[in-house]
């Protein structure tokens, strides 16, 4: 499923306009980014949790030389399936 499918369900299934329903996703997945870039943990019950991992600066090898090389500290949003979503998923 993509944006565009999702928007079209949401407006169907709650009788709004697809322009209401993409400005409502658009909305929710901002909050969800801005939350997570000021270090916030966003908790939705009933579906996950989404957070900030931090990597720490580490040695890697370019795979084609095989030369050693530094590969930066980053963050990355990581999400974690709430149990009800895992015992779905999972039968």
């Amino acid at each position: 499923m993509n944006t565009t499918e999702l928007v079209a369900k949401i407006a169907e299934a709650h009788s709004v306009s697809k322009a209401q329903a993409k400005s409502i996703v658009d909305d929710i997945l901002k909050d969800i980014v801005d939350a997570a870039a000021s270090g916030a943990e966003v908790s939705l019950p009933g579906f996950g949790k989404f957070k900030v991992k931090e990597t720490l600066e580490r040695e890697g090898r370019n795979p084609s030389s095989g030369e050693k090389i530094k590969i930066a500290a980053s963050k990355k949003l990581t999400f974690s399936a709430a149990k009800s979503v895992k015992d779905l998923l999972n039968g």
